[in-house]
């Protein structure tokens, strides 16, 4: 049985309810964001790649179109929220002489300059994912302005490429190594990619980073190592006890294991966080649940 899902997490971007019906789940990943376009907005059209660089962000801006990444953030706070977590932008601008972005920022105001080293440093943590909004008919343009991008494979080897590269610069980068992990998964390389997240995991990543990014659970589980997913899972559920896609994929290793009623309560319990979420409807479907 093999299982893939791709998907990017971010917070504070619920665009509305028909997103994140839960209010406590602050998390949408960036394929979300360009379903909700797709499928709510059908003037416009979205696109949405990995291994994103300062020219390419650049590029598009000084053609009309502003950028939305996803990156690090830390959180200055005395609440439970407070620390590293994922978090989007919206870059409407730069200054090359002064080496800055000027972006429309939800938790820090508008108009907010954001140097490109900075934004560089967060975005590789989220494989500098990039995502560009446009209306439908100029598809051409955005054909144009992506270049070999155009095709996902080419943009997955280039980021492949880029973190080998990263990890041969310093082998102690835990988001180089989680980077490679990710850009295996796409080509399906999984036992690869489960050693890269590891190495990751080993390393140390930030308390959040497995509420945001699920590629190990890919990896683990289709690796045959049903038990490292559900470890993963319960150590990401203690942190936020919302993360949906924890519960799917512990769900699914648990029915692996023999555990059916286990799975079935984690299906419909990344139901009741979001019950728009079709792989949970589609996992009970599959074992023969109701919701």
């Amino acid at each position: 049985m093999g299982l893939r899902y791709y998907g990017w997490d971010g917070d504070q971007f619920s665009i509305s309810n028909v997103v994140k019906p839960d209010r406590g789940d602050r998390n949408v990943n960036i394929d979300e964001l360009a379903y909700y376009v797709r499928t709510r907005a059908g003037w416009m059209a979205a696109e949405y790649r990995v291994a994103g660089t300062l020219e390419i962000l650049k590029r598009f801006i000084a053609a009309g179109y502003p950028m939305i990444v996803e990156k690090g953030y830390v959180i200055v706070s005395d609440g439970p929220d407070a620390g590293w977590a994922g978090h989007y932008l919206l870059l409407t601008g730069y200054d090359d002489p002064r080496q800055v972005f000027i972006t429309q920022d939800a938790f820090e105001g508008p108009d907010r300059e954001v140097s490109y080293a900075v934004l560089d440093d967060g975005w590789k943590a989220f494989n500098r994912v990039y995502m560009i909004l446009y209306p439908v008919e100029q598809r051409s343009t955005i054909v144009e302005l992506l270049g070999d991008d155009l095709d996902e494979a080419t943009n997955r080897e280039r980021a492949l490429q880029t973190a080998e590269d990263e990890i041969e610069l310093d082998v102690e980068d835990p988001y180089a190594w989680f980077n490679l992990g990710t850009n295996m998964l796409y080509f399906d390389r999984y036992s690869e990619a489960a050693h890269a997240f590891d190495t990751a995991l080993a390393i140390g990543l930030p308390w959040r980073f497995t509420r945001y990014q699920f590629g190990p659970y890919i990896a683990y589980f289709n690796q045959g190592r049903y038990q490292d997913v559900i470890d993963l899972a319960d150590a990401t559920l203690r942190r936020t006890n919302k993360a949906e896609e924890s519960m799917l994929w512990r769900g699914w290793a648990r029915y692996q294991l023999g555990d059916i009623n286990g799975a079935i309560e984690d299906f419909r319990a990344a139901l009741r966080v979001n019950p728009n979420y079709f792989d949970a409807q589609y996992a009970l479907e599959y074992i023969g649940a109701l919701p």
